[in-house]
């Protein structure tokens, strides 16, 4: 018990807590605007997972980073338009939508892996490239603190900024006004002129470009090759911390740090030689508790509105 409060405690692990949280933290951002425009987006495991091959494949292809950023990037537009077809224009469940997408995209990226390098479960044999580190300065001369804020991924801080950025679109631009209008009373948003539909498209959009940066972080930053599958699970995690922050950027980044955290033991506890089975389970059952306690919270919330 001693030993692992002390690898808790120390600056290895705040440094990888941060790290583990970034693929997290963008996608529930994404989430959240959907979630105030009145959209659940189950598809964030597929958008994830193809921008993820497609950023690795795309800089392999055009020979930089910035071009298979920009394919990760597109890839993660057309996957989200394809939902957004479905669900708002032909009026599909968003659950079938989302599962679909999912399924897909499990897929596809094996089927593109195998075409491409001729494996099915990595791209080691391509080149790709990654998104730099970043050292900040001053700060990475502080003791301690310098080790645990400085020399992270580039997307790393950029998941930071983001949480400000979302924040500043949903809640002091004239379109998230709007987005948020659609969210809370379509009918009304409708009589004055806005249309449902294309807010709607134009936030899942959104979420499709934020998950797709937490897909190519994973492929492009916290590791530099695409596995398969390599989400695992981190979209639906996305959501239960969307859902958890109460879909607001804040609550979302909090959220996603109480995520990762459990997400970061389970690597401790690989070191520590725990059974492997209890590892691989434990982000997920931090994830179902969290949605109980969430459920129970609401319920009495809702209960006691009903009493008053």
């Amino acid at each position: 018990m001693s030993s692992l409060l002390s690898y808790i405690l120390s600056a290895d692990f705040l440094y990888m807590w941060i790290r583990v949280a970034t693929p997290i933290l963008f996608p529930a951002l994404g989430a959240v605007i959907c979630e105030r425009a009145g959209v659940v987006n189950l598809g964030l495991e597929g958008i994830m997972l193809i921008s993820a091959l497609f950023g690795v494949l795309g800089s392999y292809f055009f020979d930089g980073l910035i071009p298979g950023m920009l394919v990760g990037i597109l890839a993660s537009v057309v996957i989200s338009c394809i939902f957004a077809y479905f669900h708002l224009v032909l009026h599909a469940d968003n659950v079938l939508c989302g599962t679909a997408i999912n399924t897909l995209a499990s897929g596809l990226t094996v089927f593109l892996l195998e075409l491409v390098t001729g494996e099915k479960g990595t791209s080691a044999s391509v080149k790709s490239y990654s998104f730099p580190t970043v050292n900040l300065p001053y700060i990475q001369d502080i003791p301690v603190v310098g080790h645990i804020l400085s020399g992270h991924n580039l997307l790393t801080y950029l998941a930071i900024v983001a949480v400000f950025l979302v924040w500043f679109f949903v809640y002091k631009t004239p379109v998230g006004l709007r987005i948020r209008a659609v969210g809370e009373n379509p009918n009304a948003a409708s009589s004055v002129g806005i249309s449902v539909i294309k807010m709607r498209f134009l936030a899942i959009i959104l979420c499709g470009v934020l998950a797709g940066f937490g897909g190519m972080y994973l492929s492009m930053g916290y590791l530099s090759m695409f596995t398969r599958d390599m989400t695992a699970g981190r979209g639906f995690i996305a959501l239960a911390a969307c859902a958890m922050g109460h879909a607001t950027p804040v609550g979302a980044f909090l959220s996603a740090l109480v995520f990762a955290f459990f997400d970061g033991l389970s690597n401790i506890l690989q070191v520590l030689r725990m059974p492997a089975e209890f590892v691989q389970m434990l982000p997920y059952v931090a994830t179902i508790l969290g949605l109980t306690l969430f459920s129970i919270q609401q319920g009495m919330q809702k209960k006691h509105k009903n009493q008053s």
